[in-house]
């Protein structure tokens, strides 16, 4: 086992088509080296650490999850392992904890109590569809979700593009994948026809795909691209 009172940020592959594909041996070894794990739901923890091949039975590892029913809150069971020490693997649903992703009350009482917090290296759909976008990734902002109530969310679009049109600021929201249809549609009536817009769709996956195109030119491709239920990340630039 490592060392104590150290937790170690574990990414998660983005897609769910085998870890050791997108992880590197550094973080794989570390995984295996590890007995406490905090996640958002056990049963897909158990699974993709399964699917690592570790040297220990499944059975035998701790994990806990963080408390979805108050907004993925601390449970007891977490507050009291971070003060016994153990070392703790933080792991996502997908792609880097903490990031458009719960886990942060976790990085923060482990500070408090001294822990050596040491993040690791893995895919981050948000980093690859900027490097994939040909946008400016030298200034950019993160939106997370944006909100569902549709005037609030036509405010926040015509925001995002004021900034990404007159400061050069590339700007990156998520969506829950069932929803993606209906925030292109609301995308292309609200943003002007000549902003560039960019999706990402099934990074890492073998059907990958990432375009940057005019909101004028997506109005008439935007059936070429299957966005349904598939984790998508948009971009609004200039």
């Amino acid at each position: 086992m490592k060392s104590k009172s150290v937790l170690y940020i574990i990414p998660c592959p983005i897609i769910d088509e085998g870890p050791i594909d997108t992880l590197p041996l550094q973080t794989l070894n570390i995984i295996h080296q590890l007995g406490y794990f905090v996640s958002e739901r056990a049963k897909t923890a158990r699974r993709f650490i399964k699917a690592t091949t570790p040297p220990y039975a499944i059975q035998d590892i701790h994990v806990e999850e963080l408390d979805k029913h108050h907004n993925y809150a601390l449970t007891e069971e977490v507050k009291a392992w971070l003060k016994t020490g153990h070392p703790i693997g933080l792991l996502s649903e997908a792609g880097c904890p903490c990031v458009a992703d719960p886990g942060f009350e976790v990085v923060r009482l482990a500070r408090q109590h001294n822990y050596a917090i040491i993040p690791l290296v893995g895919p981050s759909s948000l980093l690859l569809a900027l490097m994939a976008s040909g946008l400016n990734g030298q200034q950019f902002t993160f939106h997370g979700y944006l909100p569902t109530d549709q005037g609030k969310l036509k405010q926040h679009i015509r925001q995002m593009e004021d900034a990404a049109l007159k400061k050069g600021y590339s700007q990156l929201f998520i969506e829950t994948p069932y929803r993606n249809d209906k925030m292109m549609a609301v995308l292309l009536k609200s943003l002007q026809p000549s902003t560039l817009l960019h999706v990402s769709v099934n990074l890492t996956a073998d059907n990958q795909v990432s375009k940057t195109m005019t909101v004028k030119a997506w109005k008439a491709n935007v059936g070429k691209m299957a966005l349904h239920k598939s984790p998508a990340v948009f971009i609004i630039g200039r």
